[in-house]
């Protein structure tokens, strides 16, 4: 039966700084840059907010970890423990496993098995990884993403975690890219859909090859100013969700105006037939 879940990006105005990775090409080296705001809700409080909310799970954004260190992720396991929701997934906003650039390619792989470490020692099920920056009409690229991805897989299950990725960045902005690298890597990655990631006219049919191979769904919709959501697309993208069989966590996703609790709520009322 499908579940809800939230991402730590739609409570974003809560959480505290946002902490980016970018790569540096001058220097050849990955860098931290860091964009301030106060802090409302820590990371630790969040699961039993969230229970307290309706939710079975939680996402958890790379970089709304305050800290990596071991004690501070056991404490963020427990939080999880006691409060009784799912981490389900860790996901990893950085990393491109197309980087022509063979020194970033490397460092990217070991950001990315570090990421993996975290993921288990905070108790999360799965990490989302990206698949890459390269267009998605490029097939060796969709090989090469593949092949890091299997590889990421095989390093990850050995501690717990299953590796997943999403139609998020250029090399799997379509569907037919997606089917593609889904292809490549058989039942070795799975695969988070996004209602937002990919565009008009064909989104629908798109979800259609990914909904099938997807452990996770971001139910993302399309806000006006005020925050409020399209009803008829929303409920559109969440018909062919539902017609596809999919059966997994329904991920709420807001980031419009206003109080973010009070946004999510608008869609959860919309999404809760659904489950």
């Amino acid at each position: 039966m499908s579940y809800l879940s939230i991402s730590t990006w739609s409570l974003h105005r809560l959480l505290g700084p946002l902490r980016w990775t970018e790569w540096d090409e001058a220097a050849g080296t990955q860098k931290t840059r860091e964009e301030a705001q106060p802090q409302l809700l820590t990371l630790l409080e969040l699961p039993a907010e969230a229970a307290r909310r309706g939710y079975r799970a939680v996402e958890v954004c790379h970089f709304h970890f305050p800290s990596t260190e071991n004690a501070y992720l056991e404490q963020l396991r427990e939080s999880f423990s006691t409060a009784g929701i799912a981490f389900d997934t860790l996901l990893l906003d950085y990393g491109d496993l197309t980087a022509a650039d063979e020194l970033r390619y490397e460092a990217d792989l070991h950001f990315i098995r570090r990421w993996i470490d975290i993921a288990a020692w905070a108790g999360a099920k799965q990490i989302r990884v990206m698949a890459g920056e390269a267009p998605p009409s490029d097939e060796n690229a969709i090989r090469v993403s593949a092949t890091a991805l299997c590889e990421l897989a095989e390093y990850a299950s050995g501690r717990g975690v299953r590796v997943i990725t999403e139609n998020f960045g250029s090399l799997t902005s379509t569907g037919e890219s997606c089917a593609r690298l889904l292809q490549e890597t058989g039942d070795k990655v799975g695969m988070i859909t996004d209602f937002g990631n990919f565009k008009p006219p064909s989104k629908y049919e798109e979800f259609a090859v990914t909904l099938p191979h997807s452990v996770s769904v971001h139910a993302k919709a399309q806000y006006n100013e005020d925050g409020i959501p399209d009803v008829t697309e929303y409920r559109h993208c969440l018909d062919v969700m539902k017609a596809s069989g999919y059966n997994g966590a329904i991920v709420l996703i807001y980031d419009g105006q206003g109080d973010m609790f009070e946004g999510l709520e608008r869609i959860q009322r919309i999404v809760e037939p659904y489950l």
